[in-house]
């Protein structure tokens, strides 16, 4: 009769039956994240869906359609084995108002038509020129993220200059930990076949977000204290607030507050006849003036430098403007703002293309 002791041989057989089973090592990351993050996160995230893709729209001049994202939590081998064999990896940190890494990842065929639409380029080269565009147009994407949550937030949030490179999977920086957010966009850039862009932050930044977010039907806390002011204490759109330069009487009229509001005196409005005819005199004089040489500049932007950082500037040194990719650049005549255009390719010169003129108020007021 046995007294319930395992025999060598049952020991040998145990163990034998052990090493052939499957065990299931699964992480379970899916389940550090909660439900109700994921939803505030996601929803945060498909609110700017739409600016984003205008901001890439306006720095490519091609539609460009972003679906609305997916998330997963994966661990870093994970994420490196879906990744395709070349990319470009831009790191934006969250820098200010909340901390914590945050990166894109674009493969390389998606990266170099996105540089090529931007400096007019086909087949372009992915060089530190090609990569800055991208890494520009990738920090477009993470401003609405970064606005948007300081909003609903009421502090300011900013992310870190983007620091980017060309790299293999294996190379990609993710965040650190054990388990990554990892988001994916559907990318359609018009004229390019489809792709996929993936945002990654770390599990910590994620959290962080989602806690301070307002739930969903709340408002944020500057939207709660507007909405707590009595009606005629908030500030009106077109209206000067009381204490900014005149008293809630005077932005009215002069009428004392509290009293009836007179009704205003309303009546068609009045078009001078439109005449042919101009000023003979003032005509001769611009005449004599037609031939007279004037200096006309574009300026892409300005920043300002300390003497120490100008004298460290060398070759390959790139300074950074206060102008983003896309917006309009001034146009000066004898260092005088006349206009506003957007920069263009002839044939092998630059060229500008004029979008807006300033009108004869703002150039007297530059003149004076």
């Amino acid at each position: 009769m046995s007294d319930g002791s395992l025999s060598q041989d049952e020991i040998d057989a145990l163990l034998q039956e052990t090493d052939n089973l499957e065990i299931d090592t699964g992480t379970g990351l899916e389940g550090l994240l909660g439900e109700k993050e994921r939803t505030q996160f996601l929803r945060l995230l498909e609110g700017v869906v739409g600016a984003q893709a205008s901001n890439l729209s306006i720095l490519t001049r091609k539609t460009v359609n972003l679906d609305k994202p997916s998330l997963q939590v994966v661990s870093g081998e994970e994420l490196a084995g879906s990744l395709p064999g070349e990319l470009v990896d831009v790191k934006i940190d969250f820098a200010e108002g909340l901390r914590g890494e945050h990166s894109y990842l674009l493969d390389l065929g998606t990266a170099q038509a996105i540089a090529g639409l931007m400096m007019g380029q086909a087949g372009v080269e992915m060089d530190d020129a090609a990569l800055s565009a991208v890494a520009e147009a990738l920090s477009q994407m993470s401003g609405p993220v970064a606005t948007e949550i300081g909003n609903l937030v009421s502090r300011t949030v900013k992310t870190a200059p983007p620091d980017f490179q060309r790299v293999g999977k294996d190379q990609a920086r993710f965040p650190q930990g054990e388990a990554i957010v990892k988001v994916e966009y559907p990318i359609l850039v018009e004229g390019q076949p489809p792709s996929r862009l993936t945002e990654l932050y770390s599990l910590a930044l994620v959290k962080e977000i989602a806690a301070s977010l307002p739930a969903a039907g709340q408002q944020a806390p500057q939207a709660a204290a507007y909405a707590a002011q009595p009606q005629a204490a908030r500030p009106q759109a077109g209206r000067a607030p009381v204490g900014a330069g005149m008293t809630f009487g005077q932005s009215f009229g002069g009428a004392a507050m509290g009293s009836p509001a007179a009704p205003p005196n309303v009546q068609p409005v009045q078009f001078a006849n439109l005449q042919g005819g101009g000023f003979p005199a003032e005509a001769g004089n611009i005449g004599l003036l037609m031939d007279v040489f004037m200096e006309l500049t574009v300026e892409l932007g300005r920043t300002r430098k300390l003497i120490r950082e100008i004298l460290g500037i060398g070759e390959g040194t790139i300074i950074e403007l206060d102008k983003l990719a896309g917006e309009p650049v001034d146009i000066l005549v004898n260092h005088k703002l006349i206009a506003k255009g957007e920069v263009v390719v002839i044939d092998e010169n630059f060229g500008v293309r004029v979008t807006e003129i300033v009108s004869p108020m703002q150039r007297m007021g530059e003149l004076t």
